[in-house]
């Protein structure tokens, strides 16, 4: 952990002087043991002081730079290293302050003064050391610089006023304090939230600066290497990579064939960027929709590449983003798009880059119905359906879940119920019905609740024609949505998945009325549907 939080000399040694001043006025305010004193404070204090010195000491590492070990200790190596000790060390250092403040809230609100201000003292040595860490490192921007001075003010404050606050008992002074202190820890978290902001954007502009003017494909590759890692670090940290413009210099990479070796990467990056609204606005500017669609026709492209631009066609066109501006030139090249995601699901070489091409082609059928109909007439049905019997390919329930996903919504189009019969395709989504997490991961838990409830919702569509609904009844469709409806274990307590079940066992009773027994008919036909939900998802038990 020591080598997690690097200090230079200098910075130990300002972190002594910060607690002997504290400890001066102690001595001369109270008739206290002074020994006596320094043992309480230094049961809350040697932590930071240990740190302050083993962090300036330099530590043995793996010289392994293909794993992409992490050099955090005094001595760096060059460029990419450099770049990516500042950046690790910086996010771990602003970790550590966060927690303290953090801490700082909790126990101002307890009252408990004593720990607010070893809180607060540990806080101001990780601050300075941070501080002084990064402007050795890297020269600060003057309007950083800023920051900085006014950050570490408001932390000596800190530390000052909480010192006041262990010499009384008065309960009204201590009341004004905490008002105060909660003040100014309000400033010194904002402060040290927007330095923090400005120092990464600094770093990410080094390297999007190596992207754009490196002609070394190996320089370039640990810079991208670097964005990506930032990426899964959160939104805030998309954002302020999208509005350096990463998404600007990647996609230039992308549109020069002797960076092709980088494309998969440097298209990875770009999706995850594109988590965010600033990312896809970016995207939209550079016209990056015509080079996925350019990588993804390209039949010269490798699979890594064009899969890796199905992820950003399945990021950009994800239902949860609230814009849809860069929609409209996305049409433009839908069909190309289309054309390409289908035929990757055909040929993908295994379930990742079907999982990639399928969830694009699921987001696509969403927001358009012109996709639904490309995707008939390019035999979607049936490369699809097929896919699911390949275990190579379809591999898992998110996978599953994105191919009935594109089965729903394809299912309200006439046409599409012939083609599933023909495919077998009423016999699959039983068996999707039937579909179990094979551990107790809840991510995996929910994708098969989702792939039971688009698999009922798309027997329900197709069973308006007759024919779908005389072969599901034929192949016992209506045991299992039975099933499913009285189980909560079977349908894993899932409310959507009962609501998908009842409407597909209404829809076959009213074709084949015959085939549901009496008791469940007056049970789960006969109510109104909500009668027959509440009645099966037991509501007494939610009131327990």
């Amino acid at each position: 952990m020591a080598a997690d939080r690097m200090t230079t000399p200098q910075s130990s040694r300002q972190s002594s002087s910060l607690s002997s001043s504290p400890m001066s006025t102690r001595m001369q305010s109270l008739q206290v043991d002074s020994v006596q004193r320094w043992m309480e404070d230094l049961r809350h204090m040697t932590e930071v002081e240990c740190m302050c010195v083993l962090q300036a000491k330099p530590i043995g590492v793996e010289e392994d730079a293909q794993q992409g070990e992490l050099i955090v200790a005094a001595g760096v190596g060059a460029g990419d290293h450099v770049a990516r000790n500042n950046l690790q060390t910086l996010l771990r250092r602003a970790l550590v302050v966060s927690t303290e403040l953090g801490k700082m809230f909790q126990r101002l609100e307890k009252g408990r003064w004593q720990r607010v201000h070893s809180t607060a003292v540990r806080a101001n040595c990780h601050v300075r050391s941070l501080v002084h860490e990064y402007s050795a490192a890297r020269s600060t921007p003057p309007e950083m610089q800023k920051y900085e001075k006014s950050l570490l003010e408001k932390c000596m404050e800190l530390t000052n006023i909480t010192e006041r606050c262990l010499h009384t008992d008065d309960e009204f002074f201590l009341k004004s304090m905490r008002e105060a202190i909660h003040e100014i820890l309000t400033d010194v978290s904002d402060s040290f939230s927007n330095m923090i902001d400005m120092a990464l954007a600094n770093e990410i502009r080094v390297l999007i600066k190596q992207i754009d003017s490196s002609d070394n494909i190996h320089t370039i590759g640990s810079a991208i290497s670097n964005l990506l890692s930032l990426t899964q670090d959160g939104p805030q940290l998309c954002s302020i990579i999208a509005k350096e413009g990463a998404v600007v210099a990647l996609f230039k990479i992308c549109r020069q064939d002797r960076f092709r070796d980088l494309y998969a990467h440097a298209l990875r990056t770009v999706a995850s960027i594109c988590c965010v609204e600033e990312g896809i606005n970016q995207l939209d500017k550079v016209d990056g929709i015509l080079c996925l669609a350019d990588i993804l026709t390209d039949e010269s492209s490798v699979e890594a590449a064009r899969a890796e631009a199905a992820a950003v066609v399945a990021q950009i066109t994800s239902p949860h983003h609230t814009s849809t501006q860069h929609l409209g030139s996305f049409l433009e090249s839908m069909h190309d798009i289309v054309t390409a995601l289908i035929k990757l699901c055909e040929t993908a070489s295994c379930g990742e880059v079907f999982l990639l091409a399928s969830a694009a082609l699921a987001n696509i059928t969403f927001f358009d119905s012109m996709a639904c109909e490309i995707l008939l007439q390019l035999n979607a049905i049936k490369i699809l359906l097929q896919a699911c019997r390949d275990r190579q390919r379809v591999d898992t329930p998110y996978s599953k879940d994105q191919v009935v996903t594109i089965l729903a919504n394809l299912s309200v189009l006439e046409q599409c119920a012939s083609e599933v019969l023909q495919e077998q395709g009423v016999e699959r989504l039983l068996l999707l019905l039937g579909e179990k997490p094979s551990s107790s991961s809840p991510s995996e838990g929910a994708a098969c609740e989702r792939v039971q409830q688009k698999a009922a919702v798309t027997l329900a569509r197709l069973s308006r024609d007759p024919d779908v609904a005389q072969t599901a009844i034929q192949l016992k469709a209506v045991p299992r949505l039975i099933e499913l409806c009285r189980s909560p274990t079977e349908r894993n307590n899932s409310d959507s998945v009962l609501v998908a079940c009842l409407a597909a066992l209404r829809r076959l009773a009213v074709g084949c009325p015959d085939s549901i027994e009496a008791a469940d008919h007056q049970q789960l036909i006969k109510p109104r549907l909500v009668d027959s939900f509440l009645l099966c998802s037991n509501m007494e038990e939610s009131f327990v």
